[in-house]
């Protein structure tokens, strides 16, 4: 049986041993759209994650071609607009699981396209449960000495409290669904005239919203190949589950009624995004000194380009 190998790192306050318990707990979690985490190996001060083997490998490389994809005779494919929604809603019934449906809470603490895996039929599966942590039900929010995730897709609130919820892992999908349909990295660095520059998607989608203009941030690589109302739908939950103030955000339970058409997402729904406030300063970007924007630490910060992975990873016969 094939298994993929991931190394990782742990936040030193949380202590070892309270931190294996965890992933063994971990490797309970049963659901169609999470990885399946086999086990653990500690060997010479590094841990090693088991997770079941996954084809295709993750969602990015569908999401962003590569430069060397644009030089090849046959190009990586790209997923088009039905295949990138049934993996949001995947994703989406994965985290209402850890978040309401599994006998603790678990935070996931750092969804994005590069943690999630794909099948040999596409079909999506969050994986990558190093920085997860877990509480009981109705014990409010967990607290971590150490800023976890990658820049861009962390929460604003985490960097001024320290605090991981529910809410947390939100916006880290909300973020999620607008690099899906947009086709961009949730912080890009632009080139003018005066110099470089950083871009951040939230920031850039919120803006063509109150334009009126938000279905020009759709990915170009979609060819206008979508159902309208569907991505719309997207964009606007992308926006509000990324909003400044936490007690806006949607859960992931209203999230996937959204999606599934159980509900329908109202203008007055989207009347709180008119107090969401630009984030820049709250990220760090991929040349920032993360040790001034984080002041909890940043031990557990892992980067976001498939260029530079944030863990090793290796697969063979078990």
């Amino acid at each position: 049986m094939e298994v993929a190998v991931k190394k990782v790192s742990h936040d030193s306050s949380r202590g070892m041993q309270q931190f294996i318990a965890e992933i063994v707990s971990i490797g309970k979690l049963r659901h169609r759209n999470l990885v399946q985490l086999y086990g653990y190996c500690r060997r010479k001060g590094e841990l090693l994650l088991v997770y079941e083997f996954l084809s295709r490998g993750s969602l990015e490389k569908f999401i962003f071609p590569s430069h060397s994809d644009a030089a090849s005779s046959s190009p990586r494919a790209i997923l088009n607009w039905t295949q990138r929604f049934e993996v949001i809603k995947g994703v989406a019934s994965g985290l209402v699981y850890l978040h309401e449906e599994w006998e603790k809470v678990v935070i996931h603490r750092d969804v994005k396209a590069s943690n999630v895996l794909l099948d040999a039929d596409m079909n999506p599966r969050l994986g990558d449960f190093g920085l997860a942590m877990l509480f009981d039900h109705g014990t409010g929010d967990a607290l971590t000495s150490r800023i976890a995730g990658t820049p861009g897709y962390i929460a604003p609130e985490m960097t001024r409290s320290g605090f991981a919820s529910m809410s947390t892992d939100v916006y880290s999908f909300g973020v999620f669904l607008l690099e899906v349909s947009c086709g961009k990295r949730p912080v890009e660095i632009k080139t003018s005239s005066t110099g470089e520059h950083l871009v951040y998607l939230v920031d850039l989608v919120l803006s063509c919203w109150r334009k009126g203009t938000i279905l020009k941030t759709i990915d170009p690589n979609l060819k206008s190949e979508y159902v309208v109302e569907e991505i719309e739908l997207v964009l606007k939950l992308g926006l509000l589950c990324t909003h400044t103030n936490s007690e806006f955000r949607p859960s992931m339970r209203q999230v996937m009624q959204y999606l599934n058409g159980d509900a329908a997402l109202l203008q007055t729904d989207l009347w709180a995004l008119e107090t969401s406030d630009t984030i820049n300063r709250a990220f760090a970007g991929p040349r920032a000194h993360l040790g001034d924007l984080y002041p909890y630490g940043v031990d557990s910060i892992t980067t976001g380009s498939s260029s530079t992975p944030d863990v090793s990873v290796m697969s063979g016969t078990r």
